[in-house]
């Protein structure tokens, strides 16, 4: 028997929700979850086009039209336009999802200074950035903030310096963050997902026959045998910004198949 409140989940009806990179993969699929519950929704993504298609998505799920706030968040001017825009046309923001980032292949020895400080800027300082600016509006409503970060900012690989170097960054912005709006009753969390099925390594480099072969290696690296689904870490995403997690913040939640608790033998 269904009780009031058992699907607190569904808390995030009504509540305004700013979400980053949501023109492709985890975004965009954290936006059509988002729609599906009930959120009145912004959707930030640099390519245009599929960010339509995304707030197309999301209305076909019965959702409001989306605002759509499309731009490169390396740009200051560009962060600052988001919030005002966001703030503009609802008046308010109850939830912040932090989910652009990039994925750049590199090593010591092959990282240059362009792609270190190109993987920085997008996935560290854009964070920071529009974080400090949507803050303020975040303290009105007690808000939260959900990071995607990944299994990559907790275990160390090689191959992927820059990248992992930025997640570690982003599991500690989480953290500290977390602890400094406690008190103002903003919970602050992040998700580390594992190998999830998206664009994200083709547009690092990989071809076709690399990515399936790095998608059947999941069934060793990953204790559950299997790459992860975008609605997965969607799902792992909206309890945490939801009333489902109202005692949960500075948490890192892996959304990994285990692969966070796995070391070689």
């Amino acid at each position: 028997m269904e009780t009031p409140g058992a699907f607190k989940v569904c808390s995030l009806n009504d509540k305004v929700t700013l979400i980053t990179g949501a023109s492709s993969g985890i975004g965009a699929g954290t936006a059509v979850l988002f729609a599906k519950l009930g959120a009145r929704l912004a959707l930030n993504g640099r390519d245009v086009e599929n960010l339509t298609k995304v707030a197309k998505e999301c209305e076909a799920c019965g959702a409001v039209k989306p605002l759509l706030v499309p731009g490169d968040l390396t740009d200051e001017d560009t962060v600052k336009r988001t919030v005002e825009e966001v703030i503009a046309h609802f008046g308010k923001l109850d939830v912040l999802i932090n989910s652009a980032g990039i994925l750049a292949m590199g090593s010591i020895e092959t990282t240059d200074m362009a792609q270190y400080d190109k993987v920085m800027s997008v996935n560290v300082r854009s964070v920071y950035h529009l974080t400090h600016l949507c803050v303020p509006h975040l303290i009105k409503t007690k808000g939260s903030i959900v990071n995607v970060s990944s299994v990559n900012g907790q275990r160390s690989f090689p191959g992927v310096l820059a990248y992992c170097m930025s997640k570690s960054a982003i599991d500690q912005f989480t953290r500290c963050v977390a602890l400094e709006l406690a008190s103002k009753q903003v919970r602050v969390n992040s998700v580390g997902p594992g190998v999830i099925i998206t664009e994200v390594h083709k547009r690092a480099g990989l071809d076709e026959d690399q990515y399936a072969q790095f998608l059947e290696k999941t069934k060793v690296t990953h204790a559950l045998g299997r790459p992860g689904e975008v609605e997965e870490v969607a799902h792992a995403i909206a309890f945490l910004a939801s009333d489902a997690a109202t005692f949960i913040t500075g948490v890192n939640l892996p959304v990994d198949g285990g692969r966070h608790a796995m070391c070689p033998r």
